[in-house]
């Protein structure tokens, strides 16, 4: 089982949620996140006041899946994501090593699904 924490640009979320869905993929957790990579931000300018913006708002998927899924998730994830641009995110791969259904107390790859 692993783990799939992907961050990606908020206006991507459609297009990898489709990906995802093409792939079989459906079971995902969405949260909004704030950070920087290598685009280090931006200037802006407030009534006069310049300030640095360098926590820039991305999107954080978390998908559990197992070992078949792995590759067809991270693929769905980078053909949705991708624009070819400085930012458009990051997909880390971690062991997962136990999971739990709380609803029917099943453990490992069938809690999953």
């Amino acid at each position: 089982m692993k783990l799939i924490i992907a961050y990606i640009q908020p206006e991507r979320l459609p297009a990898v949620k489709q990906a995802l869905y093409e792939n079989e993929i459906y079971k995902i957790s969405v949260t909004n996140a704030l950070g920087c990579g290598q685009q280090k931000g931006y200037q802006e300018s407030y009534r006069g006041v310049d300030f640095e913006v360098n926590l820039l708002k991305k999107v954080r998927l978390e998908i559990a899946v197992n070992e078949a899924f792995v590759e067809p998730t991270v693929e769905a994830i980078v053909k949705g994501a991708r624009t070819g641009n400085i930012g458009d995110g990051k997909i880390f791969v971690q062991e997962l090593p136990e999971c739990i259904r709380i609803r029917t107390g099943e453990r490992g790859n069938n809690a999953i699904g």
